[in-house]
């Protein structure tokens, strides 16, 4: 099958940004439609494979690369920044908006999966609280939304900092409280960024990608620390979000979703809220990128087993 998965084209979001987003379409035509969303610091293309794993089985696919990654283009948004003025949360949720809006006017009778990986986890639930009507599911996958006294002790540092530094320039503290303690997390690591998976060659192409592994803005991570605790808050969304199906996932040698514990939170949130259809799997072995490691194969057929059973109950 052959991809266009690999070219991103311009799309104009309400927010002033021109996001850069990247289709593939489904092989003998789409029963649904897979939205992606990428992590922190990497881009929409390292979902190539993803996307021609879901190309084949039947969805068509759309990613962009977020405000401040990629080749997403923003006038207040350079490298490593969401917004200069505005809450960056906010913002960069209007984008994805933008861009399930353009899905819906290509296709306008299917159903629409939004998925988000890390940091794209974290945007995928937000996204899903506030839309769910306008979606058939949402798989939320390596997000940890277990901010707790440490989240708030960070919100505190990041307050401080941008009195001192301003919102535009990378946080002094959070890359050691965050990739730091993660990296010294794996025993006997051959590099910084071995928690990010079990394969060598995989983690070598993210050091070599200059779009990824760059520190993020003082306000980039306020809003990120915006929608782990508002993601955590499944209990004030309304009706309609109770009925959509969620597939949550992570990994049991994650450092970044402490082994998978916090993924398992965040599952036991939404039963406790009474949201009728969570599903849960914790991969064995398996470090944060999941879809980049030796289970990404069987974690690729386990989400779409889980799609075409949520189209066939629809």
């Amino acid at each position: 099958m052959s991809s266009s998965f690999a070219q991103a084209r311009p799309l104009s979001s309400p927010t002033g940004a021109t996001l850069a987003v990247r289709h593939q379409p489904a092989e003998g035509g789409p029963k649904a439609v897979v939205q992606i969303n990428h992590g922190l610091a990497e881009h929409a293309a390292r979902y190539e494979r993803f996307a021609l794993a879901l190309a084949q089985a039947g969805f068509a696919v759309y990613a962009h690369d977020h405000r401040g990654h990629g080749g997403t283009e923003a006038p207040d948004a350079p490298q490593g920044s969401f917004s200069a003025d505005r809450d960056g949360a906010d913002t960069v949720l209007a984008d994805v908006a933008a861009v399930h809006d353009h899905i819906h006017r290509q296709h306008p009778n299917l159903p629409v999966f939004i998925f988000g990986h890390s940091m794209g986890g974290l945007i995928a639930m937000n996204f899903a609280l506030r839309h769910a009507g306008d979606l058939a599911g949402a798989a939320v996958w390596n997000a940890n939304f277990s901010g707790g006294l440490a989240g708030r002790a960070a919100q505190a540092i990041l307050k401080w900092e941008r009195f001192r530094l301003g919102g535009d320039v990378p946080s002094l503290a959070l890359p050691a409280l965050t990739f730091g303690q993660w990296a010294k997390a794996i025993p006997d690591r051959r590099t910084n960024f071995d928690w990010l998976s079990d394969i060598d060659a995989e983690v070598d192409a993210y050091i070599a990608d200059p779009d990824c592994g760059w520190d993020a803005s003082v306000g980039m991570w306020q809003a990120v620390f915006a929608l782990i605790f508002a993601g955590a808050r499944v209990d004030e969304a309304p009706r309609a979000a109770r009925t959509l199906p969620f597939f949550l996932a992570g990994g049991d040698s994650d450092p970044a979703t402490d082994g998978g514990k916090a993924v398992r939170e965040q599952a036991a949130r939404l039963e406790r809220a009474g949201y009728e259809d969570v599903t849960l799997h914790v991969f064995e072995n398996t470090r944060h990128e999941t879809l980049n490691s030796t289970v990404a194969e069987a974690a690729t057929g386990r989400l779409i087993a889980w799609l075409e059973a949520r189209l066939e109950r629809a």
